[in-house]
């Protein structure tokens, strides 16, 4: 390995920022969220809403093949997407600053919605054009360490969003604090505004597609046409489903056991960093153990994580074991997506990079997003315990999907 290889320093905190842009809404919605609305008395199935925010990070998918074909000459093609997304996000994020918070926890709830739903737009648009630039920065062999930073940073930015607003929000205000986000957002957008894409990148490679009305159905019928691709599809579909059952919930039942704000920060600092870690360790896994086994084991990690929060209920008070369940269960979580991750990647055609990850990232949202916002619902009917114990079964019961894309593609190699 040459030291050209290895992509520049600025090109790595480049897109370490970009990634980490993308965490901030997530971690809004997600993590802080959830707390701030339940201690204004939101009930749990209007909480639970808050999951459909994601539909544009599975509807990107429509038109991420025009964000391929169409850029900025002045700006460069991927900085004259990321640039005014970005813009647009911190406009929002001052917008909401600008609002009394019972407002928006009350009456004007649906333009709270609304707007999240927007930077949940700008947001899911800055993805797609920061894949294909991650894709032309990062050589071949490189494209483990392009895996780290996407996850890495976007936890980061979660992290900054949920336990870092949680912490400093009883202090210095709603107002201040989603201020604080929107600055930081400002110091994130610097390395892209910097980033002389023109000289580096002075030419964008146009694929086999032309760009027209019908590019959508040429572009991802190429990539549905692959041997194999429907079962991986499946995989891709139910990996996280059990997951993204169980985990909307948890913050919701420890404020029901009387965590206060300050405490649950605390602990979404924490356990974000062992996510971070954990997603660190799975790539690393990953390269010695291989893809079959990353997958199951990681995603059987992740059931039992997601099992364990069955424990908590009514357990509130034992702060030691709350950790430790979080903590496990952060770090499974890290390395379940690392590998899901890996595997998307090594299914992308060349010069399709961009697009169709995108395909797969959408359609891993598909039905997360939807048995998401049913988790209010569900915990509302059968219990918290009920729920996670429900999560746990999904999540085990969907691994049956990977080894049997395992043994499709064993048979598409014989034949």
């Amino acid at each position: 390995m040459t030291a050209s290889d290895r992509p520049s320093n600025a090109s790595l905190v480049l897109l370490a920022s970009l990634y980490c842009a993308q965490g901030l809404p997530s971690g809004l919605v997600a993590h802080s969220l959830p707390v701030l609305l339940r201690q204004s008395g939101v009930d749990l199935a209007l909480i639970g809403l808050l999951k459909l925010l994601a539909l544009p990070w599975l509807l990107k998918v429509l038109w991420a093949p025009w964000i391929d074909r169409i850029g900025s000459r002045r700006l460069g093609h991927h900085r004259g997407w990321i640039l005014p997304l970005q813009a647009l996000v911190i406009g929002c994020l001052v917008g909401l600053a600008l609002i009394e918070p019972q407002a928006l926890f009350g009456s004007a709830f649906w333009l709270l919605l609304g707007t999240l739903l927007l930077i949940n737009l700008a947001a899911a648009s800055q993805d797609v054009a920061t894949d294909g630039l991650a894709v032309r920065l990062l050589p071949e062999r490189w494209r483990g360490l392009g895996n780290s930073l996407q996850v890495g940073g976007y936890k980061v930015g979660m992290l900054a969003s949920g336990s870092g607003l949680l912490l400093v929000i009883g202090g210095l205000g709603w107002s201040l604090s989603i201020g604080l986000l929107a600055v930081a957002l400002l110091l994130l957008t610097l390395p892209i505004w910097l980033f002389p894409e023109k000289r580096l990148l002075p030419q964008h490679h146009e694929q086999a597609e032309p760009a027209g009305p019908g590019l959508l159905w040429r572009h991802y019928k190429g990539l549905l046409a692959q041997p194999g691709m429907f079962a991986w599809l499946a995989v891709v579909l139910t990996f996280k489903l059990g997951d993204a059952l169980g985990s909307p919930m948890i913050k919701p039942m420890l404020v029901d056991q009387g965590w206060s704000t300050a405490a649950l920060g605390q602990l979404t600092l924490i356990s974000s960093l062992a996510g971070i870690g954990g997603a660190l360790l799975g790539g690393l896994l990953y390269a010695r153990i291989g893809a079959l086994r990353s997958l199951l084991t990681f995603g059987a990690l992740q059931a039992l994580g997601i099992a364990g929060m069955a424990l908590l209920v009514g357990r509130g008070a034992d702060t030691a074991l709350v950790y430790a369940i979080a903590l496990f269960e952060q770090i499974a979580d890290g390395m379940s997506t690392v590998a899901l991750f890996a595997v998307m990647m090594r299914m992308c055609r060349p010069e399709h990079e961009g697009a169709d990850f995108t395909l797969q990232a959408s359609a891993q949202l598909l039905l997360a997003g939807l048995v998401g916002a049913w988790s209010g619902l569900l915990a509302t009917w059968v219990g918290y315990e009920g729920l996670f114990v429900a999560a746990a079964l999904l999540g085990l019961t969907m691994l049956v999907f990977v080894t049997g894309y395992w043994r499709c593609l064993r048979q598409i190699q014989a034949a």
